[in-house]
């Protein structure tokens, strides 16, 4: 069976387009209005959806996630009521990608072969764990892919040519790239400083690659896809939540930045 990451990869490539990953806090302003979302952003032009865990200690993530993560927290969010929504969304929707962005801690707390199999029986296709370097794959990325759940790992532009090959070494579903020094929402990407970075990356996995922070709008979101082979957006999309914003302009920005990255390839030739 293919797993739903490697499938909507292959259907964007046999269709020349690239993915469009949004980010969201589970639970921000409360799981209620995350599910509601996640129905939405399908329709809206969103391949995969990337699901925070919020964690008391965010050492990754800029102001506007560290208080969505607060915010969550606030309302009770866990990680069992996180992979209960998941459950929820998957009755409806049996396509569309799910990814838990996060930290070990909460996962560990939880009982790491209890949260695989709980993660897979809910429908969860991939994890996110920054504070897990490659020296601790035997923690949760090998007992995560022998669940059949992918391990997403992080590249960073200070990654070098000897640490490269350990963070690509048993990653699977996607490269995700860091596309600049510092927490999520610290700066804005440069394509031109980019493009020689997926390249280099390129040269050592056949994985996607899908660039993430520094990508504010509908623009950089093209500038990107011409590159890589995905655009990861999160605070973004966040500081929307946080202003209270309407869930109609919420999905019509979701709509441009998609619509950015599809047109990718075009667009960056101009530039």
């Amino acid at each position: 069976m293919v797993k739903r990451i490697a499938k909507t990869f292959g259907d964007l490539k046999n269709t020349n387009q690239k993915a469009f990953i949004s980010f969201i806090m589970a639970g921000d302003p409360n799981l209620d209005k995350t599910y509601d979302l996640m129905v939405d952003f399908p329709k809206y032009g969103v391949d995969i959806i990337e699901l925070g865990i919020p964690f008391t200690d965010p050492m990754a993530d800029g102001p506007s996630i560290q208080r969505a993560g607060n915010r969550s927290l606030q309302m009770g969010t866990t990680l069992k009521s996180i992979l209960e929504l998941v459950k929820k969304f998957r009755k409806i929707n049996s396509e569309t990608p799910v990814i838990l962005m996060g930290y070990y801690n909460p996962i560990y707390s939880f009982g790491v072969e209890n949260f695989l199999k709980k993660a897979k029986s809910s429908g969860v296709d991939g994890l996110i764990i920054v504070d897990l370097p490659p020296e601790e794959d035997r923690e949760l990325c090998i007992p995560a892919q022998k669940n059949g759940i992918d391990f997403i790992r992080l590249s960073t532009p200070t990654s070098d040519e000897s640490r490269l090959p350990k963070i690509l070494d048993n990653s699977s579903g996607f490269v995700y790239h860091v596309s600049i020094t510092g927490t999520t929402g610290a700066g804005r990407v440069d394509p031109k400083k980019l493009d020689p970075e997926i390249n280099r990356i390129r040269k050592l996995t056949n994985l996607p690659i899908c660039v993430g922070f520094g990508i504010k709008n509908p623009e950089d979101a093209a500038a990107v896809s011409g590159i890589a082979d995905g655009v990861v957006v999160g605070s973004a999309i966040i500081e929307k939540i946080e202003k209270k914003e309407p869930d109609e302009n919420i999905l019509e920005f979701i709509k441009s930045l998609s619509n950015g990255a599809k047109i990718g390839n075009s667009f960056y030739k101009k530039m």
